[in-house]
């Protein structure tokens, strides 16, 4: 049997840059994102929302962007994306934090991370590291390389280097 998508259209800003979208409501964000936004800094993991690769920031929320139908976003949301925070030739400082500490290990799961970080420290400028795991739970974010220390130690080093000029 044939089925025939319902094509819709979206508007959505990724990164400070509006787009408008012709789109099947069933595609994923995640896709979205990567194939017709053209921003493949957003990995894609489990595509089960399990491990938090795939975390962006949709309207101010971390969200696991390989389960969120487009039909689920609304019109005129904001997306925030890896490429959304600081840019290669001028680091964000969570990204900066992420080198000193050698959070990055493999690198897959970075993007996740540090866009979920990023969320976190919105929220939050100066979070203890018991709140810092608890986010990295709350948010699935899972790293099989590093044992969560030197993740932990680079939100810290961020939240240290907000208030004394340099990570210390």
């Amino acid at each position: 049997m044939n089925t025939i998508q319902k094509m819709i259209v979206k508007e959505i800003t990724v990164n400070n840059k509006k787009h408008t979208l012709v789109l099947s409501g069933e595609e994923l964000l995640l896709d979205v994102i990567r194939k017709k936004v053209h921003l493949t800094g957003t990995k894609s993991g489990c595509r089960k929302n399990q491990c938090g690769i795939c975390s962006v920031i949709l309207n101010g929320k971390v969200v696991r962007s390989c389960t969120v139908r487009m039909n689920r976003v609304p019109d005129n949301s904001t997306v925030i994306t890896i490429e959304g925070i600081g840019t290669p030739e001028n680091l964000h400082p969570i990204q900066l934090a992420w080198i000193k500490h050698g959070a990055a290990q493999c690198g897959i799961c970075s993007p996740g991370f540090i866009v979920s970080s990023y969320a976190l420290l919105q929220q939050n400028l100066n979070p203890s590291r018991e709140e810092v795991r608890e986010w990295f739970r709350v948010n699935r974010n899972i790293c099989r390389c590093t044992g969560y220390k030197p993740l932990v130690d680079a939100v810290g080093c961020r939240c240290r280097s907000a208030r004394s000029n340099g990570c210390v």
